[in-house]
């Protein structure tokens, strides 16, 4: 009955909508390809037309900035050079570089000792601790800054003690370890189940192959289990790499905006806005050449990212 009706309406004037479904239904691969070119052309302008603005602000003279359409009103590249003569950005580009750098080795060391242990062994409470990172991992940063911000700042009594009176926290601020140590337990979880991943994919002959050569449960950790994942950990270390190297909130808080007092990037894009004034121009000049590092280090990893990906989410 419902064919004879769906029939009944081919050719009818039964709405554009209907039409539309009517057609689909009949050729459902011009209906995928018609989604593919839609879903496309969203991802490239929601992408791709923020640094395209980016681009024309930067070109538009600083005395211009007003009425600016989709094409730059007038012509000044010397704003890539500007911008390093005002502040010392590429001070603060190698700040954020050595605070990713580190980060990302203290990440993947110890979530592949957290990673074999949730993927090779079995003990008490396994289910349980992955349920708990998995609920960390989800936590949004901005709930930890102000706790952060008074135990960085030597504002939190630890420990009274008779005879040596209170201990505090440590004063880390204007330091990297500052931004590494909470950096490193908020991007902990996300590769701590990616490598568990790929860790438990390994089959227990090889590791047992290694043992039984003489390797211990570390040797054959970092000599055959991490060397056979590595599309898992070069995954692992660059979203973290590109989650420090651009994160806000806490390399805003932890600093006071001095190149020198280890300011990450945020703030050196920040400081071109003085008190009466802001340079649109420079500020997007230094956007575009901060996120060169990230997209080079895209496009050299981009195989390792995808396969990572996909073998992590494919195998069983």
């Amino acid at each position: 009955m419902a064919s004879t009706t769906v029939e009944e309406g081919d050719g009818d004037d039964d709405g554009p909508i209907a039409n539309r479904a009517q057609e689909a239904i009949r050729n459902p691969g011009d209906a995928y390809q018609f989604l593919f070119y839609v879903v496309t052309a969203f991802f490239l302008v929601t992408t791709l037309f923020p640094f395209y603005w980016l681009l024309v602000l930067a070109l538009t003279p600083g005395d211009r900035m007003t009425d600016i359409g989709l094409l730059p009103n007038g012509f000044n590249p010397a704003s890539f050079v500007e911008m390093f003569q005002r502040l010392p950005f590429h001070v603060y580009m190698f700040n954020s570089i050595v605070i990713a750098l580190t980060t990302t080795v203290i990440v993947l060391l110890v979530a592949s000792f957290a990673g074999y242990a949730f993927g090779r062994l079995e003990f008490r409470g396994k289910t349980a601790l992955l349920l708990v990172l998995l609920a960390i991992s989800y936590f949004p940063p901005a709930a930890f800054i102000i706790p952060l911000f008074q135990f960085f700042t030597g504002n939190v009594e630890i420990l009274t003690l008779p005879a040596v009176g209170t201990i505090s926290s440590p004063n880390w601020f204007n330091t990297p370890g500052a931004m590494v140590t909470p950096f490193s337990a908020l991007f902990l979880p996300l590769s701590i189940f990616i490598l568990t991943t790929f860790y438990s994919q390994i089959p227990d002959g090889l590791e047992d192959a290694a043992r039984v050569e003489g390797a211990t449960r570390i040797g054959a950790l970092f000599r055959v289990i991490i060397p056979l994942s590595a599309p898992g950990v070069a995954t692992a270390g660059v979203l973290t790499f590109i989650g420090v190297y651009n994160e806000f909130f806490i390399s805003f808080l932890m600093t006071d905006g001095q190149a020198q007092n280890w300011a990450p990037i945020v703030w050196g894009v920040v400081n071109y806005q003085g008190q009466y004034q802001a340079f649109y121009n420079l500020m997007a000049a230094a956007s575009i050449v901060g996120v060169l590092p990230v997209v080079i280090l895209v496009v050299i990893a981009q195989e390792r990212i995808v396969s990572g990906l996909t073998a992590g989410a494919l195998k069983e």
